[in-house]
């Protein structure tokens, strides 16, 4: 194993462990928001992720869920980076990780787009881990879609 693969690997426990972003908040009355419930029925992974929106930026996102450590892992990872975040910048992201998700190893993820999202590299080599990985981001893509209907 690479010194890279052992550093991306370290991340992901990391965030496993620590799980930023985890226990929902709920939305102030007049706070726009939005909310998705997702879950992988191969594994049993599951999650509900919640998006408050403050005009256009992600004021706040939150998440409850249980799974494998990647796919908490991802969630951590996830909230940390997009709070805060303009939500065109984090669709933006967002396709960035769907694309390193379906490159079966073949991508590099860029940790100046990514951050500690590109830690998720190597997950793409195991097509049944994608999803694991994926489950959040499908989450806060349909939350904010609900949070602009």
């Amino acid at each position: 194993m690479s010194d890279l693969d052992q550093l991306y690997q370290q991340i992901i426990l990391d965030h496993a462990r620590e799980r930023h972003g985890a226990g929902l908040l709920e939305a102030p009355a007049g706070v726009a928001h939005g909310e998705s419930i997702q879950h992988n029925p191969v594994c049993g992974d599951y999650i509900t992720l919640r998006v408050q929106l403050d005009g256009t930026v992600l004021k706040n996102v939150s998440w409850e869920g249980d799974g494998c450590s990647i796919s908490m892992a991802s969630a951590s990872v996830l909230s940390e980076m997009a709070t805060g975040m303009e939500r065109d910048q984090f669709m933006d992201i967002l396709d960035e990780f769907r694309e390193l998700m379906r490159s079966r190893g073949s991508k590099v993820g860029d940790e100046d787009i990514l951050g500690d999202g590109a830690a998720f590299a190597g997950v793409s080599k195991f097509p049944a881990r994608v999803k694991c990985a994926m489950l959040s981001w499908v989450a806060a893509e349909a939350a904010l879609l609900a949070a602009n209907s």
